[in-house]
């Protein structure tokens, strides 16, 4: 198979017009994505806006009582999914860089949910074990290579009837590819086999932006 050029999988005239007929960003969310794509090293990592509303209609749609990200980044897609919340809902968010961490909170400090979004700091795979409580929704969007690992851990605790949004499902097109290159690729590639093989679990992948699987944890298997 020919090696694809990123741009090939969701052409970017599609997602253009897509995002005009979505609903725009909030204030907030708009100076986060700003800020991102202006000072961060690496603004590729941003949900976006449209997976950024996606993530928010089907947070609406669950209507989770808690939440667990994996990954908070600078704090876009932690918001995107809190407005989702019960009004006595909380989410956990998970950041293994000291920095984005702190930015993520002074971006949760300045919402209307601030108090119901907490900041772990850390380790991923340290930090959900002390976690004590049953996951109505994750988002896992960390590093790949702990995909699998960070999937076993949320369904332990995660409800029957519960969700899992994992991102970069795609990894840019190199999981199409016939001889896969790269620690990265193989991980996700990996990981959607791991799913997809799964008793537990009914899922679909979704092709925006970078991929997204929607992963529901069947009550009976």
């Amino acid at each position: 198979m020919q090696k694809l050029d990123r741009l090939e999988i969701i052409p970017a005239r599609v997602e253009a017009y897509a995002a005009d007929y979505t609903t725009k960003d909030d204030a907030l969310l708009s100076e986060i994505a700003e800020y991102t794509l202006r000072e961060h090293a690496e603004p590729h990592m941003l949900s976006g806006h449209l997976q950024g509303q996606l993530l928010t209609q089907l947070s609406r749609m669950i209507q989770p009582e808690r939440i667990l990200e994996i990954g908070t980044f600078t704090g876009y897609s932690a918001i995107c999914l809190a407005k989702g919340l019960k009004h006595s809902g909380i989410l956990h968010t998970i950041e293994k860089r000291p920095d984005d961490a702190r930015l993520a909170r002074s971006f949760f400090d300045r919402s209307c949910f601030g108090n119901q979004m907490i900041v772990h700091e850390g380790e991923a795979e340290k930090i959900i074990e002390t976690l004590n409580e049953t996951w109505d929704l994750a988002f896992i969007d960390a590093d790949k290579i702990n995909y699998v690992l960070y999937y076993e851990l949320v369904m332990q605790k995660l409800r029957p009837g519960g969700w899992i949004i994992a991102d970069n499902v795609l990894f840019h097109g190199t999981v199409l590819e016939e001889n896969l290159k790269g620690k990265n690729a193989k991980a996700i590639h990996d990981f959607n086999r791991h799913v997809a093989s799964d008793n537990r679990v009914e899922q679909v992948m979704i092709t925006v932006r970078d991929g997204l699987t929607l992963i529901y944890k069947k009550d009976k298997f």
